[in-house]
């Protein structure tokens, strides 16, 4: 089943609560934070903080796409901000086995990013691990890009 779960990225940070509201509002199941780290990816976005602050504005799933590297120092402080859904990075951590497991046994959902730049096959010994796959069709880092057509494939081969 799909789901949607609008990214708060381009949200007016002076009116984050009433931009999380609407879009409880309008009916999504997922609220997605896109945390950006300025290594990983070239820009900085959120922390564990913005996650912290918005658990008690809505009960809807807070869905977590870490685009840092590495990963595994910060995992803790997303889990106790109050992520339900930790997506990451494959590439952006060597301790991938460790951070699924760390996921998993906090009670969140595991999430894996693919990179437009990396084939599907390279996830396929993790998806008995994890509970989603998050699939990037534009480059991670930047907000308003193009939608890249390329990669509805990637899809297609989970399914």
């Amino acid at each position: 089943m799909v789901k949607i779960a609008p990214s708060i990225l381009a949200a007016d940070l002076l009116k984050i609560e009433n931009e999380v509201i609407n879009v409880d509002n309008a009916g999504a199941e997922y609220i997605h934070i896109d945390v950006m780290d300025g290594h990983y990816v070239p820009n900085i976005s959120f922390g564990p903080n913005i996650v912290k602050s918005l658990r008690p504005i809505t009960n809807k799933l807070l869905d977590v796409h870490l685009m840092i590297s590495p990963v595994l120092p910060y995992i803790h402080e997303f889990i106790n901000a109050g992520a339900d859904i930790i997506s990451f990075h494959p590439e952006a951590d060597k301790n991938r086995k460790e951070i699924i497991k760390i996921i998993e046994s906090s009670g969140c959902k595991t999430g894996i990013a693919i990179h437009p730049r990396i084939e599907i096959e390279k996830i396929t010994n993790f998806l008995n691990e994890i509970d989603l796959v998050v699939v990037m069709t534009v480059i991670p880092g930047f907000g308003g890009q193009k939608f890249l057509y390329d990669q509805v494939s990637k899809i297609k081969k989970l399914f």
